[in-house]
């Protein structure tokens, strides 16, 4: 990890950190390098090939004439061959093409994985953050009850029992503080791991903000855009159109193949004249039917044309699969924003009927219980709203992600919602 200290973070720039750090994405980027160059290696099979061969060799043998043979022989050739029809190799290089766009989309999805793994980190520690503020804010006001719980009971008008549930009530408090502690710092190592760099606290959403609902608000509309643009469906779709091309080139084994050949070489140590120098050019075509190769190229198109099947299966798989994870995505999306109207309507009702029970409690009509219980009650609802915004914003994104439009300036705009300061 670069850093160990807790060091001040925003959403956008955790991005950024972890596009340098995440080694996910260090190995989707460096795929994708790799990738890069099979255009360059398809184009390879068009283009004319040159080589350049030699041998020096030492000849000594014997006779039936009255000398030994000993001479030097060496050799020089340069030779060209340009392919002038080889369907397989024009298969290949449409192939690598197919296979650059397919790199890159995985890319893209690379980089859609990693926007989504780093908010669902980072809005994680929000969560978990607030939950701690909130056990501690209820802390407080236990404490408080406790201290008058205490109080009335020496002045005789409450009982020890209010006392006792009052203090089993911090003691609960306590516990879970503890435990929500632990859980930040889990959260908090967690977003480290993919940033590199460990957070200090937080902040959340700004007061005021309003979540919007998706645009369109027409779930087919975002499922139909899903099977169309979805970043596994594009990568797919280019598989089966290279699977389709692997049969042409898988037929292309029954098919003549034709060259320009030349040559340019030099033979210097011949048996019948080992002085002599010979000079010898060459310029022609060269052509190659197979006839027969022992039922290897009928095979290969078999299984060329079962691969292209498999492939449009696995199309519509990814089809289905995006579709399904955009309806997901958008109904998180609407479900989250009732939660958050339902839980901010709770909230301020349960925040009056904490006034009124402490009231009550005050003029006698109430008990310590009711306190206790009405405080918890804000408390977790305070929680839950805090959690329902930040799901709902993360769906939002995996809806984007579904549609294979999801990118920095989505991150940015969600960026402007919290208070950075």
């Amino acid at each position: 990890m670069t850093a160990m200290n807790a060091q001040a973070l925003d959403l956008l720039q955790a991005y950024r950190d972890a596009q340098a750090f995440d080694s996910q994405f260090a190995s989707a980027r460096a795929t994708r390098e790799a990738n890069l160059e099979k255009t360059a290696q398809g184009r390879a099979g068009l283009l004319p090939q040159v080589g350049i061969t030699g041998s020096v060799s030492k000849i000594e043998g014997h006779s039936s004439q009255p000398s030994d043979i000993s001479y030097n022989s060496n050799t020089l050739q340069l030779q060209l061959q340009q392919p002038l029809y080889r369907p397989a190799n024009i298969a290949v290089y449409e192939q690598s093409k197919l296979q650059v766009a397919a790199s890159e989309t995985q890319f893209e999805q690379a980089k859609a994985d990693l926007t989504l793994r780093v908010a669902q980190a980072y809005f994680d520690v929000l969560t978990t953050q607030d939950a701690l503020v909130f056990i501690r804010a209820q802390k407080v006001a236990i404490t408080e009850q406790l201290e008058s719980a205490k109080r009335n009971f020496e002045v005789g008008t409450a009982t020890i029992t209010d006392t006792h549930e009052a203090q089993a009530r911090f003691d609960l408090a306590v516990a879970q503080e503890i435990a929500a502690l632990n859980d930040l710092e889990v959260k908090r190592n967690l977003l480290a791991q993919i940033t590199g760099k460990l957070p200090g606290e937080l902040q959340g959403l700004r007061q005021g903000v309003r979540l919007s609902p998706p645009d369109p608000q027409n779930v087919r509309q975002w499922v139909e855009s899903a099977e169309a643009g979805n970043f596994a469906v594009v990568t797919q779709a280019f598989i089966a159109e290279s699977a389709k091309l692997d049969i042409e080139r898988s037929r292309s084994g029954h098919k003549p193949t034709l060259d320009a050949v030349a040559s340019y070489g030099q033979n210097k140590g011949l048996a019948f004249a080992p002085q002599l120098t010979i000079t010898t050019a060459s310029v022609g075509v060269q052509f190659n039917l197979p006839v027969y190769t022992g039922g290897a190229t009928s095979s290969q198109i078999r299984q060329a044309i079962s691969s292209e099947e498999k492939a449009r299966a696995d199309l519509d798989t990814a089809r289905r699969n995006a579709a399904q994870s955009a309806r997901t995505a958008f109904l998180g999306v609407q479900s989250g924003l009732s939660q958050v109207r339902a839980l901010e309507a709770a909230e301020t009702s349960s925040n009056s009927a904490l006034e009124s029970n402490r009231l009550g409690y005050e003029v006698g009509v109430r008990i310590n219980i009711d306190v206790l219980n009405a405080q918890q009650q804000l408390y977790s609802t305070r929680r839950d709203l805090a959690k329902a915004r930040y799901d709902t914003l993360v769906n939002g994104l995996r809806l984007k992600a579904a549609v294979g439009t999801l990118s920095e300036a989505d991150l940015a705009e969600l960026n402007s919602l919290l208070d950075t300061r």
